[in-house]
């Protein structure tokens, strides 16, 4: 492949995928027409799932594959957010030349300088792809992508000449785990769920401004308050959960390995997402609680001179009770809401928008 153009068709789904992709076409396009300048590289960005999870790595080069003929490509590379395994584990990239298809999971990149792992991966897996376009440049490509695979795991040569890197078991499928949840964005959480957010403020201002629950919280030891805390957090997340039906089932063996990661990631997102309501009320409470409780009443109520600890036991009493009020909040939310808040799409089949 000396002269003419190359279409590569960039592949991704939407989300945090879709968003690495934007970053990535130009990035793709300026690194590949100074390797091989002698051709004119024109990458298409296109938005589409491809497969309906849970699915296997031969399934998204097939899709793939089939779409690359539809558009006339001279290859394509797919970014997914779903998590790839082979033999236990997790794969991190697959190029098959014989098809022209490549494959980056993103999740299985981690959740730290993603773009920039994405992007490497991407180069070196579309080297792998021209085969001997450029001798010198492809040796070069296969050696990075040689150190990385020997970082992660270990590289794979399939018997139809495809290439496939995999990370360690261990440390691989805590980085594709931290990646998935990554993906959904769990801060997202709280501020999607409107209901459950007003529902939170409005408990977290009653017990405020409730003599009886200053007593209860002077009475309380910071052991029970922590306990108290923690129920909270668990019984919004197992609201949510469970209400949504954000669980899934998987059909048959190899899905069940698939959907029992999903739903880690799912149950890791929603943790990490009331947490951090959690401790948006417990701030909220610290900087109220002395505005909202004068200490004048407080030492009326609690029978002695009020101090520091009074008011942090407070605060911590009342964010708990937020939280749980944002647990009965959370059941008003319809499931599409909740959904869409713990993810950051929701898959479905077909595509979703395409450019080039």
């Amino acid at each position: 492949m000396s002269a003419g153009e190359v279409v590569i068709g960039l592949i991704s789904a939407p989300g945090t995928a879709a968003e690495v992709a934007a970053n990535l076409a130009d990035d793709l396009r300026a690194e590949l027409s100074a390797q091989l300048p002698a051709v004119q590289w024109r990458v298409s960005t296109v938005i589409d799932v491809l497969v309906d999870p849970p699915a296997e790595d031969a399934a998204l080069v097939a899709a793939a594959r089939e779409r690359l003929l539809r558009e006339a490509w001279d290859l394509v590379v797919c970014l997914t957010d779903l998590p790839l395994r082979a033999r236990r584990r997790p794969v991190v990239a697959h190029a098959s030349p014989v098809h022209g298809v490549a494959v980056v999971s993103l999740p299985a990149l981690g959740a730290v300088g993603l773009r920039r792992r994405a992007r490497d991966a991407v180069v070196g897996l579309v080297r792998t792809l021209l085969g001997d376009a450029d001798e010198h440049a492809q040796s070069h490509s296969v050696a990075r992508l040689g150190r990385r695979a020997r970082e992660l795991g270990s590289q794979q040569e399939e018997s139809d000449g495809s290439v496939m890197f995999t990370a360690k078991v261990l440390s691989g499928n805590v980085r594709l785990l931290v990646g998935m949840i990554r993906a959904n964005q769990p801060w997202r959480l709280a501020i999607g769920l409107s209901k459950a957010l007003t529902a939170a403020l409005a408990t977290g201002v009653f017990a405020l401004v409730t003599p009886d629950i200053w007593q209860l919280g002077d009475a309380l030891t910071w052991m029970r308050l922590s306990v108290i805390g923690a129920g909270s957090v668990a019984a919004i997340t197992a609201a949510l959960i469970v209400g949504a039906g954000l669980w899934e089932q998987g059909s048959n063996p190899a899905g069940r390995k698939q959907v029992t990661l999903f739903n880690l990631a799912t149950t890791g997102t929603v943790v990490l997402g009331v947490l951090f309501l959690y401790a948006v009320l417990l701030l909220l409470a610290m900087l109220t609680t002395p505005v909202l409780v004068p200490a004048q009443l407080l030492e009326e109520s609690i029978g002695h001179v009020a101090g520091v600890d009074d008011y942090m036991k407070l605060a911590l009493l009342a964010s708990a009770l937020a939280t749980l009020g944002g647990a009965l909040g959370a059941g008003l939310e319809s499931d599409e809401a909740v959904r869409a808040a713990a993810y950051t799409y929701r898959q479905e089949s077909g595509e979703v928008l395409a450019k080039g």
